[in-house]
């Protein structure tokens, strides 16, 4: 008989495998199949609490619940220190969502304090899996008696910090609690429990200083904002700020890019900062880039990207915890080497406004049971050919995964880098005017919130991209720049309004500052599209793109004596155009129909191989609804 000796790849694998099975207790396995069935079943609801502060600086409790006669469930409540966006988690079903000024910190509303209510208390509807987003309303002591949050109504404090606070730009310190280890680790191994607790945000350690260019730092698998304390105490803190993201970490990549934009995104629309730097450790780098690529016209002020350790190439360990655990980390789907999600993220180049370098470590084990590693990482993943070749500079440095953070020659290298790029800004600095100065105001009734507008600059030389900015629904006036010099059709986009005029012909030059002037008038529109439903659930909080593979045959809208059908092109022909325009439009599986007057309306879709699908929808002009997301149901298939 002949005895076949072990390959090296089963050396591999029976390595990797011991490696996962010392992490995974039976109480943590137990943990992770609870947080994969939430995952499944649960959605993220995002928007924005408008409305004067609270008295005395109260907090603000905003709350997902449900009512059935007179008792009232809260799902999730998240604290805000101010006005401003909020994020919610709950499982599948329906929920009203109500907000109210806590003047007496006590977790209940009582007489007197401001209150408001999303749309008249509306049940939103969540599919389970992905975000609801817009969900927008205003809190007012005008308000009182008005919605059906009971007066006396206690919301359940949470385990860690009843009233934490979730507002961008909220102030911490390195050395809360918030950031130990233990909840570090929390973060990535029950991730949902994580952000049911604590949320995920992006926390300052001072007060935003315009002077300064922000640095945000992004943390790996398992880490927080403390892993970059050296970082912070040695860089010129008279030239950049520091910010942080911290995220439950072992939730799906994806999600955590789509809440990273959220966060930045209000960052922006409340501070205009002009520029912003991102540094990213280990699997952060991965978050980054997705953000990047995917959302490339919202990230107009990203202009340089370092990367440290990050697994470019994906992981061998995260590939054996998917197929031989009985739980998984959401993550670690994501962070297989042939992922959906690994191959997403290099499909689309960074934009070219993004300086990316690269910091790699080689301080590892090198034995035959792992490939060239910096103790976690492979070099092999490290210096992935993909993200090379979009890299300006790759610095390589003898240290492991975590000294790479704490490395003198690691912090040289970097703050040159920095430096570098700190001359380069101050330069441009020095050219006026490269901007453009926005004047608009909003066609609306006391009641509802103004939504918030984006300003769009579309250039005329088609070799160049379309440039997004958000902008603050109350901060008319302001100037926005620097923007690279030419001319450009200016125009501003908000929903369920539409700007007069349409557009704006500017040159953008040196020494200038044109001013634009806007009146947006309010529109019925009903937009929405077909959701892309795999054999996997989409990942609470993820982006769900629409289905662009379905055959769509036909889209039909009937109501206020309306008839209107839709075919679907197969290539777009430019959603900008046909907002301003008021054009319906169909591409593949998205759909937009303007210009309806108030009233209810019957939506009907047909597509090959679906079922016939019909819904009844409210449209009201001037108010923001939810975009309609369809799931189709396939011929023959029996599912309720």
């Amino acid at each position: 008989m002949i005895m076949r000796l072990p390959t090296l790849q089963t050396f591999r694998t029976l390595a990797a495998l011991l490696a996962l099975s010392t992490l995974l207790s039976g109480c943590v396995l137990l943990k992770l199949r609870q947080e994969t069935e939430i995952g499944r079943n649960s959605t993220v609801l995002v928007g924005i609490v408008s409305g004067e502060p609270c008295r005395g600086g109260a907090p603000i409790v905003v709350a997902a619940y449900t009512k059935r006669r007179n008792t009232v469930t809260v799902a999730h409540y998240a604290t805000l220190h101010e006005p401003g966006p909020y994020e919610l988690i709950v499982p599948k079903g329906n929920y009203r969502i109500a907000a109210f000024c806590d003047e007496n910190r006590n977790l209940i509303y009582d007489e007197g304090e401001a209150v408001g209510q999303y749309a008249a208390a509306q049940e939103v509807s969540t599919p389970g899996g992905g975000v609801l987003r817009e969900l927008d309303f205003v809190i007012s002591t005008l308000h009182t008696g008005s919605t059906d949050f009971p007066v006396g109504c206690a919301i359940p404090p949470k385990k860690f910090g009843a009233f934490h606070c979730t507002s961008p730009g909220a102030l911490a310190d390195l050395d809360d609690p918030l950031f130990s280890d233990e909840y570090a680790s929390k973060g990535f191994w029950t991730p949902f429990e994580f952000f049911k607790e604590v949320g995920g945000n992006v926390y300052f350690l001072e007060p935003y200083d315009p002077n300064k260019i922000p640095i945000l730092f992004v943390h790996g698998a398992g880490g927080s904002p403390r892993n970059w304390r050296i970082f912070c105490e040695n860089i010129d803190r008279d030239k950049f700020q520091p910010w942080f993201f911290y995220y439950p970490s072992g939730a799906s990549i994806d999600s955590m890019s789509y809440l990273l934009l959220w966060k930045l995104s209000n960052l922006q629309s409340r501070y205009g900062f002009q520029e912003l730097y991102i540094t990213a450790h280990s699997m952060g780098g991965l978050v980054v880039r997705s953000l990047l690529v995917t959302f490339p016209m919202a990230c107009p002020r990203i202009a340089r990207f370092i990367s440290i350790s990050t697994p470019w190439g994906g992981e061998e360990l995260a590939e054996m915890g998917v197929k031989y655990s009985p739980a998984v980390v959401p993550a670690w789907i994501d962070m297989q080497r042939n992922s959906a999600f690994i191959k997403g993220i290099f499909q689309k180049k960074l934009p070219p406004t993004v300086e990316h370098t690269l910091f790699f470590g080689h301080k590892g084990n090198r034995n035959p049971l792992r490939p060239n590693n910096d103790k976690t990482v492979t070099l092999a993943s490290q210096l992935d050919p993909r993200a090379q070749r979009e890299a300006g500079m790759v610095y390589g440095f003898n240290e492991d995964h975590m000294s790479i953070l704490s490395s003198e020659l690691v912090l040289s290298q970097y703050n040159a880098v920095l430096d570098a790029a700190y001359e380069r800004s101050k330069d441009a600095a020095k050219e006026p005017g490269n901007g453009v100065r926005v004047d608009f105001s909003f066609d609306l009734p006391e009641g509802p919130p103004k939504p918030r507008p984006v300003l769009v600059l579309r250039p005329m030389d088609r070799g160049q991209s379309e440039v997004i900015v958000y902008l603050d629904p109350e901060d008319s006036g302001r100037r926005y720049g620097p923007f690279l010099p030419g001319k450009y059709e200016v125009s501003l986009v908000a929903y369920s309004f539409v700007p007069e005029p349409a557009a704006v012909p500017v040159t953008i030059r040196p020494g200038e500052t044109p001013t634009v002037e806007f009146s947006m008038k309010p529109r019925g529109n009903l937009i929405g599209y077909v959701a892309n439903i795999g054999t996997d659930a989409l990942s609470a909080g993820a982006y769900q793109p629409p289905d662009m593979d379905v055959r769509i045959q036909s889209i039909t809208l009937k109501g206020n004596g309306i008839t209107r059908t839709l075919v679907p092109e197969e290539e777009d022909s430019g959603y900008i155009e046909h907002y301003l325009s008021g054009t319906d439009f169909a591409v593949k599986g998205y759909f937009c129909f303007y210009g309806l007057p108030e009233g209810e309306y019957e939506l009907t879709l047909n597509a090959e191989g679906y079922e016939p699908y019909s819904e009844t929808r409210t449209v009201r002009p001037g108010r923001y609804e939810n975009e309609v997301v369809v799931e189709l149901v396939k011929k023959g298939d029996n599912r309720p």
